[in-house]
């Protein structure tokens, strides 16, 4: 039998470990992120007051594309039956879809009328283009994000992105460009994080504390899927703000 003292301390230890964990985990699923850099207004001021937005897929070549450098995704790939080129193509295709939908989506959540279209905009409507192209689309290194991080095989998504206005029976002209970013972050691996189950006594305790906080925490945070949905809400985000700074958009439509 183990004495009170003993089994109190055991306790202690095991809280200790759980409250470690969460902390962790919201510490590990914080650490990505997105950015909008080098925007840059028309030279000449644009009056903006669109009847709808059309949002468009954004341009990218399968060549650019970065597949997951681990050993494991290329043994998965090789099973699949699908060739590099092939998963390029494929990756390519689902982040431009993906996009395009989720900035449709977050500015319908703005109050914004929004249409996911790849057809040019009705000539007799007022329209706000949204367009642009990628510039990285890499899914970094699974298995060197979950050992190392610290940004090690990080993966991330970025994008050049024009926004236009067309008045009816006009001509689009340019309202502003900036390039959108996102990534998987700079995270700490399971290297670093293993002592938060030492506390709890065992190298066992470790690896499965540390083990299960990274497969929560990279089914999450990361992936160009996770990257690619970052830099749309980014990019959303941006575009509300043109229209919060042109009067037609209210601030409280903006989410933080």
């Amino acid at each position: 039998m183990l004495p009170t003292s003993m089994k109190s301390l055991r306790k202690n230890a095991a809280r200790l470990a759980c409250v470690t964990m969460v902390f962790c985990s919201a510490l590990l699923t914080g650490c990505a992120g997105s950015s909008i850099k080098d925007a840059s207004a028309a030279s000449t001021p644009v009056q903006v007051r669109p009847d709808n937005i059309y949002v468009y897929t954004f341009d990218a070549n399968p060549d650019q594309v970065k597949l997951d450098g681990g050993m494991m995704q290329k043994v998965k790939t090789q099973l699949e039956g699908s060739s590099a080129a092939q998963k390029q193509a494929a990756d390519a295709a689902e982040v431009r879809e993906q996009v395009a939908n989720e900035i449709a989506h977050q500015l319908q959540s703005m109050g914004l009328r929004a249409i996911r279209s790849d057809i040019t905009a009705p000539a007799d409507q007022n329209v706000l283009l949204v367009q642009g192209s990628f510039n990285t689309i890499d899914s970094g290194n699974r298995r060197r994000r979950m050992l190392i991080g610290l940004g090690a095989g990080k993966s991330q998504v970025s994008s050049s992105v024009q926004i236009l206005y067309k008045p009816a029976g006009g001509t689009p002209r340019l309202v502003q460009t900036f390039t959108a970013n996102a990534d998987s972050g700079k995270a700490p691996g399971m290297v670093e994080t293993a002592g938060v189950g030492a506390a709890a006594g065992s190298i066992a305790t470790s690896a499965a504390v540390g083990g299960g906080l990274h497969a929560v925490s990279e089914t999450k945070r990361a992936g160009v899927s996770a990257d690619a949905k970052r830099l749309a809400d980014a990019v959303a985000k941006q575009i509300g703000e043109i229209g919060v700074n042109g009067g037609w958009l209210s601030t409280q439509h903006i989410k933080g």
